[in-house]
């Protein structure tokens, strides 16, 4: 079975959400919606794509809890910059 694009973009759009690619969903969005994707189909990848990044976001917590037993938390000092 070949996938036609309609199929492809909303795979594109859980793929999106996944990967936090917020570019990429803006531009698999309006694809798909040119492609006769409907808003149920939309809000159904979005979920998909956020079930697989809460599941290996999940997963690389556990598996970073194994690398390192205790984690000091720093704060508002992050290294990323944020204030989270």
């Amino acid at each position: 079975m070949k996938l036609d694009e309609h199929y492809m973009r909303l795979i594109a759009i859980g793929a999106s959400v996944a990967a936090n690619c917020q570019a990429c969903l803006e531009t698999n969005l309006t694809r798909a919606k040119e492609c006769g994707a409907d808003a149920d189909e939309i809000s159904q990848a979005i979920w998909v794509g956020r079930m697989v990044r809460k599941g290996t976001a999940s997963k690389m917590d556990e598996f970073m809890k194994n690398l390192i037993p205790t984690t000091p938390n720093p704060g508002t000092n992050a290294d990323c910059g944020c204030e989270s």
